[in-house]
């Protein structure tokens, strides 16, 4: 028997959450501030998630500048102490509960893949077969928990986790719910393959993330 899709989530509300309220140890300074191609990352990260969603926020515990942010809302963690990404996570589910009530899930994504899908949350909803399942992306054989649909309804479960698992690891997480995983395929290109979910941890990284920006905009030429 073939699976049933979750059909309400297609026309319904679609609010994202930009996760952005990470310590960035590993670069050194605020992922959501850095310059890529001459942009700031929250903006391209807003420029690529836009045109898939309803409406976006902004997970961000720092004092954002108003020219990355522009007119888009920015929310603090709503638990106390940088617990981790799931405490963006929570907070992006008792935004969407707050200011989209008629949504069942909202999509989250990090501030440091500046090259995700375009169809991602299409695909990420179409791949839901209950209500309260979580959709989670993966690529190359490794799954990306922070590019998820959540469903609003487990936050208080989320908030037990998140006060009481001292790990509080996103994939142990998920583990507890009905979940889905969707992959998404790496990129072949003339200069090797290339995996849409490349991250930018380290100065290192974004490096190597402006030479493949340099790729994709010649190739275009």
């Amino acid at each position: 028997m073939p699976e049933t899709r979750y059909p309400s989530l297609i026309s319904a509300p679609r609010p994202a959450v930009i996760l952005a309220g990470g310590l960035s140890r590993r670069m050194g300074s605020p992922k959501f501030d850095l310059q890529l191609g001459g942009q700031g990352m929250l903006s391209r990260i807003v420029e690529r998630l836009r045109p898939q969603v309803t409406s976006i926020a902004v997970n961000l515990n720092a004092e954002p500048a108003d020219a990355i942010v522009g007119d888009i809302p920015v929310i603090a963690d709503t638990v106390p102490g940088f617990l981790g990404p799931l405490a963006g996570v929570l907070t992006a589910m008792r935004h969407t509960a707050a200011t989209t009530p008629e949504a069942t899930h909202v999509v989250a994504v990090p501030t440091d893949t500046p090259f995700f899908p375009g169809d991602l949350v299409a695909r990420l909803a179409g791949a839901l077969t209950q209500r309260q399942q979580i959709a989670v992306a993966a690529s190359a054989g490794q799954m990306h928990p922070l590019f998820a649909l959540w469903p609003v309804a487990i936050a208080d479960d989320l908030e037990n986790w998140l006060t009481n698992d001292p790990k509080r690891r996103v994939r142990a997480f998920i583990e507890r719910h009905a979940s889905v995983t969707v992959d998404f395929p790496v990129i072949m290109t003339s200069r090797g393959a290339f995996d849409p979910f490349f991250n930018i941890n380290t100065p290192e990284d974004l490096v190597e993330a402006q030479e493949w920006l340099n790729f994709f905009e010649d190739s275009k030429a």
